[in-house]
């Protein structure tokens, strides 16, 4: 009973620690950014989900690739389709954070997205609230998580959400309709960490162990994707990199976006 007492210490005081030292782009704090009623204005926005840490996870946390990622996609997303982005300000576009349990998740975003959900830890309240949001018609993209052992960790923590048993993990086919929203795409390609990139110009950052990309999804009755998983990538670092080296995007921020596009489209039309 110690013990528990005092890991779930350590976990409050890593999630309390991980907010209170981020910042953003002009100096302002985190909490501009969680959503609330105010923040609603029948527009996309941009919506990271918190989550607690796995103390045995593998992985970084919930705020990787914060706040460049979802602050260019937006802006990519207003300048390549028709979607109506909410912005305070020129390339300012206002892009939230929310909890699973908040009431703000279901009414303000249809798509939600997470990085690094190897380190991921679900309470049953946050599986009851994703489920009701998922089966309600909301959408969750999951991305940058690389490895056998981040994917054992989230499939353990998605089964809370979803029985494996009624709703099974299926690898996307080519041909299947989110490839096809605006782009046509065979798949989504191995996109490293810029990190990796320039450092060894490898793509795969855990070599063997995450050769392989996987698209894999969690679909309703209807077939209708509800979670998309992109295992073995990071596609979401194309985007908060697009700015940093020329080569990387070239090679990795177009398709990048491609993959981000379609999603998006997809989730928003079905």
């Amino acid at each position: 009973m110690r013990w528990r007492t005092r890991a779930a210490g350590v976990v409050a005081v890593t999630f309390v620690a991980s907010l209170a030292s981020a910042q953003f782009r002009g100096g302002r704090g985190l909490d501009e950014h969680i959503a609330s009623p105010e923040a609603y204005d029948a527009k996309f926005h941009y919506c990271r989900a918190v989550y607690r840490p796995n103390l045995r996870g593998d992985g970084g946390n919930w705020l990787t690739d914060y706040p460049l990622a979802d602050i260019d996609l937006s802006v990519r997303l207003s300048e390549l389709t028709k979607i109506n982005v909410a912005f305070d300000g020129p390339h300012q576009p206002r892009h939230l954070i929310v909890e699973l349990t908040s009431d703000e998740l279901s009414h303000q975003c249809p798509i939600i997205i997470m990085q690094e959900v190897g380190r991921l830890l679900f309470s049953s309240e946050d599986a009851e609230h994703l489920r009701n949001y998922l089966l309600k018609g909301g959408f969750l993209w999951v991305d940058d998580f690389w490895g056998s052992y981040a994917w054992n960790v989230w499939q353990t923590e998605i089964r809370k959400v979803f029985p494996a048993a009624e709703y099974p993990i299926v690898d996307l086919e080519a041909s299947h309709p989110l490839y096809h929203t605006m782009f046509d795409l065979d798949g989504v390609p191995q996109i490293p960490g810029i990190g990796t990139w320039l450092g060894s110009g490898q793509t795969s950052e855990r070599g063997t162990d995450s050769a392989q990309v996987h698209s894999r999804a969690i679909v309703d009755r209807y077939g209708r994707i509800m979670v998309f998983m992109t295992h073995n990538t990071d596609v979401s670092d194309s985007w908060e990199r697009e700015g940093e080296d020329p080569e990387y995007f070239n090679r990795f921020s177009v398709d990048g976006y491609r993959v981000a596009v379609n999603v998006m489209l997809y989730a928003m039309t079905h």
